[in-house]
């Protein structure tokens, strides 16, 4: 029966041999190691969630509990004649659409522009230098100060 194995976490590690475990040295990766390691791991980011239409936007606004009750308030004062009070709750629930929607739609232009801003840049040692980079040019094996 083999013996079970036992892994050390890399923080309790030596310098030594958590380097020597991500395949690095203490002058930090050469430009090639990095471009390597850059096209085999990819750029160092999250994936960007995928941006939803504008119909399913609209859409979306009304999926709602409270617009499901406005809904069936505005089907009962069908049914029971009461066509302005009908007419009034429909268009509150459209207008509310409306403006949900354009909120939205200005919220994600926003936070796009915000994202476009923030561009965050980290200090490695690579082939024995100082550089400031990219944070999403950094790669397994980067030495960050």
């Amino acid at each position: 029966m083999p013996a079970p194995q036992t892994t050390i976490s890399p923080y309790a590690l030596s310098t030594t041999q958590a380097l020597a475990q991500i395949a690095s040295r203490e002058t930090g990766l050469d430009a090639a190691d990095a471009q390597q390691r850059l096209q085999e791991y990819g750029l160092n980011q999250l994936p960007m969630r995928a941006e939803r239409s504008a119909w399913k936007r609209f859409i979306a606004q009304f999926h709602n509990v409270l617009i499901y009750v406005l809904f069936a308030s505005a089907c009962a004062s069908l049914l029971l004649g009461h066509l302005v009070d009908a007419g009034v709750i429909l268009a509150v629930i459209v207008v509310n659409g409306i403006v949900g929607f354009v909120q939205e739609g200005k919220a994600e232009q926003a936070l796009r522009a915000i994202m476009s801003m923030s561009k965050i840049r980290c200090n490695v040692i690579r082939a024995n230098s100082n550089l400031s980079i990219d944070s999403t040019q950094l790669v397994p094996g980067d030495i960050i100060f």
